[in-house]
């Protein structure tokens, strides 16, 4: 059973600093012994000082600057160092409605809606306990069901829940605008790309998307791979991804989407990590360990 410090340890990521100190001080009336590390108002913050203080629970904003809590959430699974400890318990707060937050009841994390409720947010603190003292850094959210988990499959359980959680804010409408969707009418599926239409000067190429091999971010770019050439886009990954048919294009990395029918074959190495060869093309693409889970054998 993995063993914890005597104080359990938490982040909070929060860019709205009243919202950020309600829930920091609620938490100190109901879990007194949890020392709270750092407290922070962005992505990027959150990031580094999660990898460097190492806490057992992230109360992460899904909507803040820099990174998303979501973006972070899947960077702080791919940074986590090998042996750094159990991976932190994840706590997405949220503005989004009810419904929508009971849909995810019964994934690898908590969810909180703001304002945070009291109830609500004592519910949450005795799922944590519960896990900690299982030792569990991720299982189901009812703790009747909470079990020690390995690093695999709790990287598996978080990229399902980045995943749906995802698909969630792409389908919901933005801070500040109403909702489109009701539990009794989902919202209709995106569009599917089918050209990438790229432009170069006073050239925009039309590029069918059977014919990109991967999709790699690049700063405030995309490229697009092909097995003749490569382009770029000014078109975030992040607005990318809900346009792509998920059964041919995979998500191997925060930063690198690739089509599957031009993966010839993954390698594992005597670390765990994952590298992909490509049919025709002489890189390797890295596969971090929130997406490892995609590539077993049959």
């Amino acid at each position: 059973m993995t063993t914890f410090p005597c104080a359990p340890t938490a982040l909070i990521a929060e860019d709205e600093p009243l919202l950020a100190a309600h829930l920091r001080q609620e938490l100190g009336r109901l879990w007194p012994e949890l020392q709270v590390v750092a407290q922070v108002g962005d992505g990027q913050a959150a990031l580094r000082q999660a990898l460097a203080l190492r806490p057992q629970v992230c109360f992460l904003d899904i909507r803040m600057p820099g990174l998303s809590g979501l973006e972070a959430a899947e960077a702080l699974a791919e940074d986590w160092p090998d042996g750094g400890g159990a991976f932190p318990l994840l706590v997405f707060v949220t503005a989004y409605d009810q419904y929508a937050v009971q849909a995810f009841e019964r994934q690898a994390v908590d969810y909180l809606l703001k304002p945070v409720a009291v109830p609500r947010l004592a519910d949450c603190v005795q799922r944590l306990k519960t896990r900690l003292a299982l030792g569990a850094p991720s299982a189901q959210a009812s703790p009747a069901a909470a079990a020690p988990a390995t690093p695999a499959s709790g990287a598996e359980e978080l990229a399902r829940a980045v995943e749906q959680l995802r698909a969630l804010a792409s389908s919901l409408a933005l801070p500040g605008t109403a909702a489109t969707s009701t539990p009794s009418a989902p919202p209709a599926p995106p569009v599917r790309l089918e050209v990438i239409q790229a432009q170069v000067g006073h050239t925009v190429h039309l590029v069918p998307i059977d014919e990109v091999i991967y999709f790699e971010a690049a700063d405030k770019y995309v490229r697009v791979v092909t097995a003749e050439r490569e382009h770029l886009i000014r078109t975030a990954m992040r607005e990318l991804l809900p346009q792509l048919d998920a059964q041919r294009f995979w998500q191997v990395h925060r930063g690198t989407v690739v089509q599957v029918r031009w993966i010839e074959r993954a390698v594992r190495d005597e670390a765990g990590r994952i590298s992909l060869s490509l049919r025709g093309r002489p890189e390797a693409l890295s596969v971090s360990r929130l997406y490892a889970h995609l590539f077993k054998g049959m």
